[in-house]
Formats: C-alpha cells, structure tokens, sequence
C-alpha cells in the first residue's frame, strides 16, 4: 500500500552534470549526475501495534531514553539502514526496542508520513506499518528505549483527538501521555484501520481461542470499537455472514449461565455482508464510500 506524503509530492532539482558524480552513474541519456545536488533526508518505519489485552484494545509504546522528546511515550521504530527494505526494518526496530522477536500476526503498511518539520533533528519521510496480534508477550526495551509497555488506546488517543503535540522535541512531564512526533496521529490511522478491519476481515477471530462462542467474539468487537453490540442483533450477523464462523457441535459454559454453543473460524478472507460498526451516539450516518480499507 502506498500514500501520499502529507508533505505532498516532492519535485527535487534537475540533476546536473558534475565531474564528482560516482563511477558510472548515468541517466539513459548518458549525462552524469551529482547526488549532493539533493537535500539529505532519511527513512524510518514506525509501528502500530495493536492487541487484546487484559480486557483493553492496547498500543504498544516505548519511553524514549534518548532526546528528542527523551521520557515522551513514542510508537516503537526507527531509522532504515542502506542495506534492508522497509518490512526487514520493521521486524528489526520491534526486535531492538521491544524484544518481540517473533511476530505471529498481521502486518501490513499502514501510510506514509513527511511533514516537515516532523522530526526536530532533520527531514524525516516515515513509512509506518500496523501489526495487530493476539497473545503478545509483554515487551522490554532495548537500544534507545528507556522503556516499552503497552498502554490502553483509549488514554493516548481519544476520539476527535487532532494529534496535539509539542512540536520542538522537549522532555516530558511525569503523567504526559502525549506521544513524541506526530505518532498521536499514526496510532489514531493505525486504531481507524484497525477498526475497519474487523468490519470486512475475520480478524476478531484471531483473538478468541480456537474454539470460541459468539459472546467471546463479541466481546472482541465491543473492545476494539469501544461501543457495545447488542447480543441477539450481534449474533445474527455473524452467523449469517457466509463463512464467518462455523459450528464445532460442542458447548460450553465457561461464561456462566446456560450451555453456549462453540465455533471456529471458517474459510472466509472477506466477510459478505460486513459487520459494521455502530456510528458513535449523536454522529451523522456515514456515506458507504467514507469507509475505506487498507
């Protein structure tokens, strides 16, 4: 997936000839070029990573130990090297900041972000990728990272949240919970992506044992939307999607109450019809093209 930059489209100079151009750079044309002619910038990635933990849709963050913004809570990334492309770089940062090695999940190029001035210390372009996985281990901070921990969604970025944040890379307060850069705004895309995943993916599923019953299921949604679903109109949508959910032929009640029936995740990628999400109270429906999917 590719975005805009929210800089907008970049037009650099020409390139010139130049008797300091490296060996055998050449357009087809056979002019040479002079890569100082550009202005330095670099890449990082940035990771949303998003789970189900402890009953609470959770962001993983890391404390930064390093200025800019040392002590600000951060999203967990960093600097491409020369030599590894964008998902290699991804998997790295999360390693080095965060000690998840092993990412059993979804992993997906979230945006682009290259505002200027994004980053105190030079040109900055982030490519930021959205992970959601269930069962992740708690984390440990690594490299520059004073600390990583998940944190609840809900008190980093609320909603109509506009991405506030200090702008000249200063320390933090002890209870700011504004995060550093302009990671308010990708955890804001990154939760808006997720939440739209679970309209049309059986990726709820994902986050319930294998073998699970509606009520768990629904729980899942009601977490990662923030609203509460009504259980019979829930339960008619999901068992009338085709290939949602399909019946083990087995109960349960670990919930408490009466025997409910068991289910496992059937063969479906896209979910005919979605299960919307309900409009927050007091907003205006939205048009069916407002939704998009990543």
């Amino acid at each position: 997936m590719s975005e805009t930059s929210a800089a907008g489209p970049v037009h650099p100079r020409p390139p010139t000839a130049s008797s300091h151009a490296p060996a055998g750079a050449s357009d087809p044309g056979g002019a040479e070029y002079d890569p100082t002619v550009f202005p330095p910038f670099a890449v990082t990635v940035d990771l949303v990573v998003l789970t189900v933990r402890d009953d609470e849709f959770a962001a993983l963050t890391v404390r930064r130990g390093e200025n800019p913004f040392v002590g600000r809570l951060a999203l967990p990334g960093g600097f491409v090297r020369p030599d590894e492309d964008l998902a290699a770089a991804a998997r790295r940062e999360l390693a080095e900041e965060t000690g998840v090695v092993r990412l059993a999940g979804h992993l997906e190029q979230l945006g682009t972000y290259g505002e200027p001035g994004r980053d105190p210390r030079m040109r900055v372009v982030s490519v930021a990728h959205l992970v959601l996985a269930p069962d992740l281990p708690a984390p440990r901070a690594g490299t520059d990272a004073a600390e990583a921990a998940w944190f609840p969604v809900r008190r980093l970025v609320a909603d109509g949240d506009d991405g506030d944040r200090p702008a000249d890379g200063s320390p933090a307060d002890a209870d700011d919970v504004r995060l550093a850069f302009d990671h308010a705004r990708i955890l804001r895309d990154g939760v808006a992506r997720a939440r739209a995943k679970l309209e049309y993916t059986p990726l709820a599923a994902a986050f319930c044992p294998a073998e699970f019953t509606i009520a768990e299921l629904r729980r899942v949604y009601e977490i990662v939307w923030g609203a509460r679903l009504d259980p019979a109109n829930f339960h008619r949508k999901v068992t009338g999607s085709d290939g949602f959910v399909v019946p083990t032929g087995a109960t349960t009640t670990r919930g408490g109450g009466r025997p409910a029936r068991l289910f496992r995740v059937g063969p479906a990628d896209t979910l005919h019809p979605p299960i919307l999400r309900p409009a927050p109270a007091g907003a205006a429906p939205e048009p069916p093209h407002a939704r998009t999917r990543g």
